[in-house]
């Protein structure tokens, strides 16, 4: 099935940022270095996808998301499509009740969930996150508070973090 979706890109403190949307609502933001490497990322994502140009309700949504990345603790009014199964959905909720500028690790969100064998659940859920800087999974660290684990390079986490502490 083909799905319609509008896009656009912007720069951002930590490169650039590609923010997508179906007519449900915001459904993927990836962080990189290009326009173009960002859109090849999208399409190999979306390979179905027919990308249009951005429309009014796009551009409030995608403002609302910039706003909401360089705004750490305002929460972003777009409506957010949360494609995952019943635990990622939770692991991503709990990633969203992570105060900015503050971090858990995997072990201690598994447990707040009540599954506290699911670490690597947790881990897989957040690799799975297609709204990255929305659902806050950079918040999440190793046991030992060591930065791991991010799609978009751990220079990239530590960045976001030390901006969301000075904030």
């Amino acid at each position: 099935m083909t799905q319609t979706m509008r896009y656009a890109t912007a720069a951002a403190e930590i490169g650039r940022v590609l923010i997508a949307a179906t007519d449900e609502g915001l459904c993927w933001v990836a962080l990189g270095d290009s326009d173009e490497a960002l859109l090849a990322a999208l399409c190999a994502q979306y390979p179905a996808a027919q990308l249009r140009s951005a429309d009014a309700e796009f551009a409030n949504w995608f403002a609302s998301a910039l706003a909401a990345f360089e705004q750490p603790h305002a929460a972003c009014e777009a409506p957010l499509v949360l494609a995952g199964s019943a635990f990622q959905r939770q692991v991503w909720q709990a990633l969203r009740d992570i105060p900015a500028g503050q971090t858990t690790s995997y072990s201690r969100l598994a447990a707040k969930l009540g599954k506290p064998q699911a670490t690597r659940a947790v881990a897989r859920a957040c690799a799975a996150n297609r709204l990255a800087m929305l659902i806050p999974c950079h918040r999440v660290v190793a046991a030992d508070g060591a930065l791991a684990g991010y799609r978009w390079g751990l220079a990239r986490k530590k960045a976001m973090l030390a901006r969301e502490r000075a904030a």
